[in-house]
């Protein structure tokens, strides 16, 4: 892996980091929110869309402070510095997966209380929960085998997962934007999308940096 290119890895770690970036201040916005801080999103012609975790805020709160962590905590998994230190790295490793399976767990439970896009979304949001979870599992497998680079694309693909929430965002403001869609109506369309972008870009990364004798063992 010390051949692959600096500047696309770069690159991928660069759009890594901002959509880490994204997911901590929607994080940090929606506690502002249920703390009354700030008012919720209410576009004019759909008033009252984002209320719902309000009604919901422990449930909210259970999903959004391991979702602050598994932002940060996540793409420093990969810190080459970071894994070197033998006292600290352990533990930012439990706390990380502490976190996530906190994050995948309540996810399953907000696909059903707070879905603003019905059935669509709903599906989506556990399809891909419960992958994610199976990706975690198969990570914490490989650690306890010592099975280093699986260990590392299963970790990848939770990563991948677990970031999309941040490209979804975007994804649901272009339909605002562009589309005469419902939220109801676009926002599972917006998480398939999200999801499958990530999921695809992770499967390619991981073929992408897998290193020769891996890819003809799993080519066989």
């Amino acid at each position: 892996m010390s051949s692959l290119p600096k500047n696309k890895t770069r690159f991928v770690w660069t759009v890594v980091i901002i959509l880490a970036f994204i997911g901590i201040a929607s994080a940090a916005r929606r506690i502002l929110i249920l703390e009354n801080l700030i008012p919720a999103a209410s576009p004019p012609k759909y008033p009252g869309f984002d209320s719902g975790f309000s009604r919901y805020p422990w449930l909210t709160l259970i999903h959004i402070i391991p979702g602050t962590l598994f932002m940060i905590l996540g793409p420093l998994q990969f810190n080459k510095r970071l894994q070197r230190n033998a006292r600290v790295y352990p533990w930012v490793r439990i706390l990380f997966f502490i976190a996530a399976f906190g994050v995948g767990i309540s996810a399953l439970g907000m696909s059903y209380k707070l879905s603003i896009g019905g059935a669509n979304e709903t599906a989506a949001s556990a399809l891909f929960g419960l992958y994610f979870l199976f990706s975690l599992s198969q990570a914490v497998r490989c650690l306890l085998a010592r099975q280093w680079i699986v260990y590392r694309e299963w970790l990848l693909r939770a990563l991948a997962i677990g970031l999309a929430v941040a490209t979804v965002r975007p994804i649901v403001g272009a339909f605002f934007a562009l589309s005469s869609l419902s939220p109801r109506e676009f926002f599972g369309i917006a998480f398939w999308i999200g999801f499958t972008l990530h999921l695809i870009a992770a499967e390619s990364w991981i073929r992408y940096t897998r290193p020769p004798s891996t890819a003809e063992t799993s080519a066989r």
